[in-house]
């Protein structure tokens, strides 16, 4: 039997990992607070206490943690996942990370005698859950093609960019699509309103032009209701919009719209709307209403 390692048992991290698990594949997960790994017990994982015992003698390590000072934690020390590497394991890191730090992440998986994969994904929850993520692939042709029974478990699509940090690239490119629509269909809700219509026919005139999208669908209820249980959060979407706000400043991109949706992400952040839904953008934007906090 194949033998896995998973790390960071988060919102994604959990389903992804039980998947894995429901796969036939033997896995040793680790989580830094261990009672967010013990549901995966019941599903036949083996709860281990460090890195380094998670990665020891696996063939694939999944890490799925929130930022890259994170994944630099459990890579480190003497009980981080390169003290226990075996020779020719494949990282994969589905972090969303900057590329810059993929690259780096790389450097020292290979040193150590590993080959890394970034493989970051589009979708939340729900897609988690149901192995229908995208994944979103960097890393030698070889490499990817090698965790590719893997990702068909996780996903119902693998795309390969090209090398180490391509991946990174992708998913801060899609996710600066994902925050450009929610605060656009938020901004024209608010406008609307503002000018005396209902909100469901507002949510119905966009579900039947040609600016429809899946997002509506997912997150209608949130709008309809005020209501923001966290699919993929706040704080998270603003992480990624800094970081390809930073990325495209290198670069010497101009790009407006990403500037406006980091200021109004980090906004939220700010105003204690972090831990809401991505969707909940539409909550900062009501409260800058005149008269909205009278």
């Amino acid at each position: 039997m194949t033998k896995l390692a998973w790390i960071g048992t988060g919102y994604m991290g959990l389903p992804m990992a039980r998947n894995l698990l429901k796969a036939g594949y033997e896995v040793s997960v680790y989580n830094r607070t261990s009672d967010k790994a013990e549901p995966l017990a019941s599903d036949g994982g083996k709860l281990v206490s460090s890195p380094k015992e998670a990665a020891d003698s696996a063939e694939a390590i999944f890490i799925m943690l929130t930022k890259g000072a994170a994944v630099e934690a459990v890579l480190e020390g003497e009980n981080g996942l390169l003290a226990g590497l075996a020779p020719n394991a494949v990282v994969v890191n589905m972090s969303t990370i900057a590329p810059g730090e993929a690259r780096l992440f790389a450097q020292r998986i290979e040193s150590a005698g590993g080959i890394y994969v970034d493989a970051p994904v589009s979708g939340s929850v729900a897609p988690a859950v149901n192995g229908q993520l995208v994944i979103l692939a960097g890393g030698t042709e070889k490499a990817v093609d090698r965790c590719r029974p893997f990702f068909e478990v996780l996903g119902k699509k693998t795309i390969r960019f090209g090398e180490v940090g391509t991946g990174s690239s992708a998913k801060l490119s899609i996710n600066l699509l994902l925050g450009v629509m929610a605060q656009g269909i938020s901004e024209a809700l608010l406008a609307g309103e503002q000018a005396g219509l209902q909100r469901e026919q507002l949510i119905e005139m966009i579900r039947e032009s040609a600016v429809n999208t899946p997002m509506l669908a997912a997150k209608k209820d949130m709008w309809m209701n005020e209501e923001f249980p966290a699919a993929f959060m706040v704080s998270l979407l603003s992480k990624d919009l800094g970081l390809l706000t930073s990325e495209a400043k290198r670069e010497g991109l101009d790009l407006p719209l990403a500037e406006a949706v980091d200021r109004t992400y980090a906004d939220a952040v700010q105003s204690g709307k972090g831990d809401l839904d991505m969707a909940a953008v539409w909550l900062e934007l009501k409260d800058r209403l005149p008269g909205a906090n009278d």
